[in-house]
C-alpha cells in the first residue's frame, strides 16, 4: 500500500525534509498518489509538515503498529523481513500458524492492536485488550529435530528481557520458566508452539508468541489479575511507544535466532542472571496436585532444579509442571 511505503521513507529520512519527486521516483509512483498518501496519513493522525522546493517532513505520529513504522528499521534481519499488522485478530500465534500451514516463509512476524482470543500455557487465557500492548508472533522453521527446540522458549525469554531493556532503559527479570517481571509482577506472557510432519514427526515450523503489557492502566486488567499483573506504563510512569518497543523486541529474536543453538553458553548465562525463581520456597502445581519445594538452580539445560521436602532433588522441565511462589506471584 502506498501510505505505507511513503510512511516508511519519511521515517527513514530521519526528520529531515523529502521531497514528493524523490519519494515519487524511489516507491515508482505518481507524485499525485504520493500527496494521497500524505493525506491519508494525516488524516490517520500523523503530522507531516510540508514546505515549498523542500517536500515533506514527519513531525509526529500516533502510536500505531503498522508496516509503515516498523519495516525501515528491521532492513536486514531475518525475523521480520514480512510484516502483518492487523487491528484484531483471534491469536497472532494462530494466525502465523494458519500462514504456516499455507507455505509463508520463515520470518513472518504477525503483530495485532487486539487480541480476541489470547492463550498461554495450559489452555491459560491472556488477556489483550485493544491499543494497550504489544501482542506479537514470529514464524521461524529452524532445520533442527524437535528435541533440539526444548529450550527455545528460555532463549525467547532472554531475548524479550533484551528488548524490553533496549527500547526502555530498565532490565526486566523471568519467573521460571517464561513469564517476564518487572517490580514483582507480570509483565509479559510467552507461548512457543511448534508443527511436526505428521509421517515422519520432522519439526514443520516453530511459534514464539509474546504478549507484553506496554500502557495498560490498573483498570484494563480484570479483578482476577489485577494484583499479580503490571505495565510497563505503570512501572516506569509513563507511556512506553509501542512501536519502539516493537523494533527492538524483533531485532532482539532477530539476534537470538541467528545465534541458536550455537550461542547456548551465553543465553544460559544470561537465563539465570535474569531468573528470579531460584532461592525461593515454590509450590508445584500439576493438574493433579500441589508440592511445596525450594527452587536451587537453573541447570544447564534451562531446567529448574528443585529441593523436595524428603530432601531428594528434582531437574523440572517446562512441560511438566507450573510453578508459583509461596507468598505472592513470583
Amino acid at each position: 500500500m502506498s501510505r505505507e511505503r511513503v510512511l516508511s521513507l519519511l521515517r527513514e529520512s530521519g526528520g529531515e525534509y523529502l521531497s514528493g519527486e524523490a519519494m515519487s521516483r524511489q516507491l515508482g509512483i505518481s507524485r499525485a498518489a504520493v500527496w494521497k498518501a500524505i493525506e491519508a496519513l494525516r488524516q490517520e493522525g500523523y503530522e507531516i509538515a510540508s514546505a515549498p522546493n523542500r517536500g515533506y517532513r514527519l513531525q509526529g505520529a500516533p502510536d500505531r503498529l503498522r508496516e509503515g513504522e516498523l519495516a525501515g528499521p528491521l532492513e536486514g534481519c531475518l525475523v521480520g523481513r514480512k510484516l502483518l499488522c492487523l487491528d484484531t485478530v483471534d491469536s497472532t500465534n494462530t494466525e502465523c500458524k494458519r500462514q504456516a500451514m499455507a507455505g509463508a516463509e520463515e520470518g513472518l512476524v504477525v503483530i495485532a492492536d487486539e487480541q480476541t482470543g489470547g492463550r498461554g500455557r495450559l489452555g491459560r487465557t491472556f488477556q489483550s485488550p485493544k491499543g494497550c500492548g504489544l501482542y506479537l508472533s514470529a514464524l521461524l522453521r529452524p532445520k533442527l529435530e524437535p528435541a533440539q527446540v526444548t529450550d527455545f522458549t528460555a532463549w525467547v525469554a532472554v531475548a524479550v528481557c533484551d528488548g524490553i531493556e533496549a527500547a526502555c532503559g530498565v532490565r526486566p527479570q523471568i519467573k521460571w520458566t517464561n513469564d517476564i517481571i518487572l517490580g514483582g509482577k507480570k509483565l509479559v506472557g510467552i507461548l512457543t508452539e511448534m508443527g511436526l510432519e505428521s509421517e515422519s514427526n520432522a519439526l514443520e515450523y516453530l511459534v514464539p508468541g509474546i504478549g507484553i503489557n506496554a500502557n495498560h492502566r490498573p483498570e484494563d486488567f480484570t479483578p482476577e489479575i489485577r494484583d499479580m499483573a503490571t505495565s510497563l506504563q505503570q512501572q516506569l510512569g509513563h507511556p512506553v511507544r509501542r512501536t519502539e518497543l516493537a523494533i527492538q523486541l524483533i531485532r532482539a529474536l532477530d539476534k537470538m535466532y541467528a545465534g541458536f543453538p550455537e550461542n547456548k553458553a551465553e543465553y544460559l548465562a544470561k537465563y539465570r542472571a535474569d531468573c528470579l525463581t531460584p532461592g525461593n520456597q515454590v509450590q508445584l502445581i500439576t493438574p493433579v496436585s500441589r508440592q511445596e519445594a525450594y527452587a536451587l538452580e537453573i541447570d544447564d539445560q534451562f531446567r529448574l532444579v528443585v529441593e523436595l521436602p524428603d530432601g531428594s532433588r528434582k531437574a523440572l522441565s517446562a512441560g511438566e509442571v507450573s510453578v508459583r511462589g509461596m507468598y505472592g506471584y513470583v
